[in-house]
């Protein structure tokens, strides 16, 4: 009788254990992540914050004497950042760069990707071609760009001989063609930036849909823009969002090649910080001019989470109306 009225009860409790046990196990390694990222954060970038936020509220250069005795001015720095139209030019130009760069390395490379995705015989050595100017230094990008790009240099002798026309743009003197030779410049660094993430959006797309729409007889081109396309709005946010982000802050090439010249005409965002800080020793106001641009990158980021939520959403919206209509 005592085992036949034993309480099956007895089963929750070891269930209720095993789910605890994996939830703390869970915890601890989101901790060991996070731990080291938290710990560098606190120990070296907020010192250099807080220092960063002192000067901007202090009026200091190296001319002045300690750091520590600088005089408090408030929020002038800020006004005088905010209507300094010299910067206002530099975000513009920053903005369109990042812009020109990032549609150019994001077709360049998702039209890689498209090609690359399913396997053939020898598609390692592309693969191998498509990815090595994204590990080539940047610095070794710009000095090698100036070899070549002199106006009687080789890659204007090489275009006039092609077209059969004196083609030789200053593309090192001419400030109107100074910011199209960066950008470019950039398309051809991170094109493979843009190759590997679509290439791996276009990878993981279930083969299911498209051998569906295959069946129905849909064309290839109705199964990319029907099919795939849909299922890859998320990576393809994904890509053009970290490629805008990553052009925003560049800075070796065109401070290699340029120093923000001809004139202004490549004086972007990082540039300009550089030269107020480290060329006129402005030291209070190239602290004030990064938060700025650090306020900036925050703002563009956070509507850049809210963009790829709301892609997520539509995404798994997708597949639930899918999932409802099979069954």
């Amino acid at each position: 009788m005592a085992v036949a009225t034993a309480p099956p009860a007895r089963v929750a409790p070891r269930h209720s254990a095993r789910e605890i046990s994996r939830s703390r196990a869970l915890n601890r390694f989101k901790w060991s992540i996070r731990a080291p990222l938290i710990l560098l954060f606190s120990l070296v970038l907020t010192p250099v914050l807080l220092l960063q936020l002192y000067f901007s509220f202090h009026e200091w250069t190296v001319y002045l004497g300690s750091w520590w005795e600088a005089e408090f001015v408030g929020i002038d720095l800020f006004k005088e950042v905010l209507t300094d139209e010299r910067f206002g030019w530099a975000i513009v130009r920053s903005l369109g760069f990042a812009m020109g760069s990032t549609i150019g390395c994001f077709v360049i490379g998702f039209a890689l990707a498209y090609l690359m995705y399913e396997p053939f015989r020898g598609s390692a050595i592309y693969y191998i071609i498509f990815i090595l100017p994204m590990l080539t230094v940047p610095i070794v990008v710009a000095y090698t760009a100036e070899m070549l790009l002199y106006q009687s240099g080789p890659v204007n002798d090489v275009i006039s001989r092609l077209l059969g026309v004196d083609f030789k743009p200053a593309w090192l003197t001419d400030p109107k063609v100074a910011m199209p030779a960066v950008t470019l410049l950039e398309i051809w660094n991170w094109t493979p930036f843009s190759f590997i993430i679509m290439l791996a959006g276009l990878s993981s797309i279930p083969r299911e849909p498209i051998e569906a729409a295959q069946i129905l007889g849909a064309s290839r081109w109705r199964i990319f823009w029907e099919v795939q396309l849909p299922l890859l709005r998320p990576v393809i946010l994904l890509a053009l969002v970290l490629r805008f982000l990553e052009a925003m802050a560049e800075f070796p090439k065109t401070w290699a090649l340029f120093q923000g010249g001809p004139g202004s005409s490549t004086e972007t965002i990082p540039v300009y910080i550089f030269l107020t800080t480290w060329q006129y020793f402005q030291i209070s106001k190239g602290a004030a001019l990064s938060y700025v641009a650090m306020i900036l990158m925050v703002v563009i980021v956070l509507l850049a989470i809210q963009l790829l939520r709301r892609e997520k959403r539509a995404l798994d919206a997708m597949y639930s109306s899918k999932t409802e209509a099979a069954d």
